[in-house]
């Protein structure tokens, strides 16, 4: 494996750094956040500067849409972004309008950016089917895991379009990467917000950061990130293979709880505040590391792979 980008990797992930900070960032989520909304404005950039269909572009393909998804996450990007550029691409599916959500035909849990959703991806029994959706087909749930969330419709089995043999098994290996994926780059944010923070708050006359415990923690923290990025890079390069995706998901999965566990004791008080930017984060962990039957689900699905014991679609929750 090459760990250094190429130069158009490098060059579309600059250009994408200038477009985020323009129209992304803890400020902006904290606005958005308030009120439930989506970010139309950046989801419109993302898509005018040609990035949400980068999956298919000449010279590039799931692995430079990953590389996005990941900078978009880590900068708080309200957005849907990986559901359609790597999940919607990966199935073989026309691009559908935007925002787009991705859920199972059961009728339980709450979905991400459902209730903004114009595109449904969905996960029913032996095949995918991809719904349109009117506004207030899906209805808006308020949570504290600082991503808009909605409630899916009923009759989602057979409701939309069915996108052909093999597109059940298809939609969980690209699921399970998007997924992956956005938990690298929000890990990421949630460890530089909190190594800031230590770099400036002080305790007996130095600061916290300084301390050798400290820092023993957050380089275990680096460790558990840069382990989860390059098995996700490794399994967009390669196209989703079902293993490789199980084995991403399930190891960053889990790293995300860590992450979650101990950035906020590191930060002390302020870090269960609204007032610190790290609620924006690592609040999205929690989201993430429940969706499509949590972290044991996924752990299961390696096992599958690996060793057999059936499809890999089986047992996937909402």
């Amino acid at each position: 494996m090459d760990f250094e980008l190429d130069e158009a990797q490098q060059a579309i992930l600059d250009a994408v750094a200038s477009l985020l900070d323009k129209h992304a960032g803890p400020a902006r989520a904290i606005e958005l956040a308030g009120t439930d909304a989506y970010d139309h404005e950046l989801d419109a950039a993302l898509a005018e500067s040609g990035f949400t269909e980068v999956a298919d572009a000449e010279g590039a393909g799931p692995l430079e849409a990953a590389l996005i998804s990941e900078a978009v996450a880590a900068a708080g990007g309200m957005v849907s972004f990986p559901a359609r550029a790597l999940v919607a691409a990966g199935v073989g599916a026309a691009l559908p309008p935007g925002p787009v959500a991705v859920c199972t035909a059961l009728p339980r849990g709450l979905v991400r950016f459902a209730s903004h959703a114009k595109s449904l991806l969905v996960l029913a029994p032996g095949e995918a089917r991809l719904v349109s959706l009117e506004p207030g087909d899906c209805a808006p749930v308020r949570s504290s895991f600082a991503y808009p969330m909605g409630q899916a419709p009923g009759g989602l089995a057979a409701a939309g379009d069915a996108l052909g043999e093999g597109s059940a098994d298809t939609l969980v290996r690209w699921w399970r990467l998007a997924l992956a994926v956005e938990a690298v780059g929000t890990m990421a944010a949630c460890l530089e917000v909190t190594t800031s923070y230590l770099s400036q708050r002080r305790q007996f006359g130095r600061t916290i950061g300084s301390f050798q415990a400290v820092q023993h923690r957050l380089a275990e923290l680096a460790i558990q990130i840069e382990a989860s990025r390059w098995l996700v890079r490794e399994a967009a390069f390669q196209g989703a293979p079902a293993e490789g995706v199980a084995t991403a998901s399930a190891y960053a999965l889990a790293a995300a709880g860590q992450v979650f566990a101990e950035t906020h004791q590191l930060s002390g008080a302020i870090g269960f505040t609204r007032e610190h930017d790290l609620h924006v984060f690592s609040m999205r962990l929690q989201a993430l590391r429940i969706e499509m039957g949590g972290v044991a689900e996924h752990r299961r699905a390696v096992a599958r792979e690996r060793w057999g014991g059936g499809a890999s679609g089986r047992g996937v929750g909402a």
